[in-house]
């Protein structure tokens, strides 16, 4: 069994508290589509997820263009919150 990311396990439960989705966290994989046939997020969900990536994780998406390419999947969210960080760290050293 492969050993869970907690930094996915906290996206996931953040999607599902946020938006109050009626499934268990552990059930939504770290590729599954937010949109489209995997969870059928809609547009009123990508504003959620937008305020509780950046109320849980302190990082903002700041255009649409962002959003589209981050909000694919918990893998890609995660992505996206590692780079911002990193990016973070380099500038305060």
């Amino acid at each position: 069994m492969a050993e869970t990311d907690p930094l996915k396990s906290q996206i996931k439960q953040s999607i599902v508290r946020s938006l109050r989705l009626p499934i268990p966290w552990e059930e939504i994989g770290d590729a599954t589509p937010l949109f489209d046939g995997g969870l059928g997020l809609d547009s009123i969900d990508v504003l959620e997820l937008v305020l509780e990536i950046e109320r849980s994780f302190g990082i903002a998406i700041s255009d649409e263009q962002t959003g589209v390419k981050v909000l694919r999947s918990v893998d890609s969210i995660a992505d996206f919150i590692r780079r911002s960080e990193e990016h973070t760290s380099e500038l305060q050293s």
